[in-house]
């Protein structure tokens, strides 16, 4: 799985990163797994097709508390809330991939994190 992760984060920045992510409600079905929701603009033309029936897409954060580290991890993986096999799901293109990067990156740095 092609994953882009950031490591090393301290408990308090992790607490906070993950608080700013419930309040916006982006959880998925499991404890600790977010949907990022990717913008239709950025859409392949295959996905943009299957939109009513796979869609929305979006690309699955996991947020990862250890006793000695806690990290996210970025799927680089288009997913689709309504199937979960399908031709439309794929690795994300290199504007997806530059794009859903960028918005996390900017997220956790407009909470004060750096990382």
């Amino acid at each position: 799985m092609r994953t882009y992760v950031i490591e090393d984060l301290y408990e308090d920045d992790y607490a906070k990163i993950v608080k700013a992510l419930d309040e916006i409600k982006l959880n998925g079905p499991l404890e600790g797994i977010y949907y990022l929701p990717l913008p239709e603009e950025l859409l392949e033309p295959e996905q943009k097709e299957h939109l009513g029936e796979c869609g929305p897409y979006f690309m699955a954060l996991e947020t990862v508390q250890g006793v000695a580290e806690s990290q996210l991890r970025l799927e680089l993986l288009v997913r689709g809330r309504s199937k979960i096999r399908c031709s439309c799901i794929t690795y994300a293109t290199p504007a997806q991939r530059k794009h859903m990067i960028e918005y996390l990156d900017r997220f956790i740095g407009d909470l004060g994190v750096s990382a």
